[in-house]
């Protein structure tokens, strides 16, 4: 006892400014997946968004133009090379005087200059594109903001914001809790925890009487600091939510099995040194006594470990005799 059986919840919550236009969901309505929650007034959104495209739309047109400027630059520094190389081989002949060579270099230089020019403008242009692509993926992510949908199907826990309620980022638009699947929560003892594995079968059995069966999804690395405990968690199927949150549940996790045998509580006894154990008849009906584990008390007997997997215990007289002594034994049934 003392589990508790826990939902999913989350809050669906605004992400700008804008009032509701939407009509509320009333408490208990089962959403779907994606379900519009509440739709909040776009205002100048749209305007924000036309305007940004128009932006990105004349940044992309002025590209052509700016490549063409690059390709006429280009064009004139290698006239100028040209004309700087023809007057460079005049002047080694005496052919050209020094000044039409320092012309012909300046050319050069002016052409260059262009062309940095020219490239610097694609440079500022393409910077331009991405400016305006970065404002329409935000008018965009703006105008998604005023639609909030439901991230998985479950109830409302609450009503939805009211209409002509104003949301500011934060503001609480619902509550939704997911009861299928439904968890189960428990905690186990540290002497216990090894034997449960992520996976396994899990029963639980609520207040009501009701019992459910699941697998184990959660099972904690790191004990409570004051119980020493570890946290477990079941995943168990509630299509038609008869399963509520918060009701107390008695869990048993399946692990693996052991040979055991069921026995009466009266049958164990101690030996001379103290040790827990029945005393059981051997072949030549002579008594022998063997230490036992505890593994699980029932209201029917008791289950231990560690005896043969047949064998003779003595249930009635197991103090009055010791090892080795003779008996003329008598048998029953264990549930007579």
């Amino acid at each position: 006892g003392g589990l508790r059986v826990g939902a999913t919840h989350v809050e669906v919550r605004a992400e700008t400014s804008a009032q509701v236009i939407s009509s509320p969901l009333r408490r208990g309505t089962h959403v779907k997946t994606g379900q519009v929650m509440c739709e909040l007034d776009p205002g100048t959104r749209d305007a924000s968004l036309a305007e940004a495209q128009a932006r990105l739309e004349e940044a992309r047109a002025s590209v052509p133009a700016t490549q063409a400027r690059i390709e006429e630059a280009r064009a004139r520094l290698e006239e100028a090379r040209i004309i700087d190389n023809a007057a460079s081989k005049l002047s080694e002949g005496g052919f050209a005087s020094e000044t039409r060579v320092a012309s012909a270099q300046a050319s050069v230089r002016a052409a260059e200059a262009t062309v940095a020019a020219a490239q610097s403008g694609l440079q500022s242009t393409q910077a331009s594109i991405q400016s305006a692509e970065a404002s329409v993926a935000a008018a965009e992510r703006e105008i998604d903001r005023l639609t909030l949908k439901a991230p998985f199907g479950g109830l409302l826990e609450a009503d939805t914001a009211e209409l002509g309620s104003l949301l500011q980022p934060g503001s609480l638009c619902a509550t939704i809790i997911r009861l299928d699947p439904i968890k189960v929560v428990g905690f186990v003892p540290e002497t216990e925890v090894d034997r449960i594995a992520i996976g396994a079968m899990a029963g639980a059995r609520l207040t009501s009487g009701q019992e459910v069966t699941g697998q184990v999804s959660f099972l904690s690395r790191s004990a409570d600091s004051l119980t020493r405990t570890f946290r477990v968690e079941i995943n168990v199927p509630n299509p038609d939510l008869k399963i509520r949150d918060g009701q107390t549940a008695e869990i048993a996790i399946a692990s693996d099995g052991a040979q055991a045998h069921l026995i009466p509580q009266s049958a164990l006894t101690l030996n001379d040194k103290g040790h827990l154990g029945v005393r059981t008849i051997t072949s030549e009906n002579t008594v022998r006594f063997m230490k036992v584990d505890l593994l699980r008390d029932t209201p029917k007997g008791i289950w231990v470990s560690g005896l043969p997997d047949k064998a003779d215990v003595i249930i009635i007289g197991q103090e009055f005799v010791t090892d080795d002594v003779a008996v003329l034994p008598t048998y029953q049934e264990l549930d007579q």
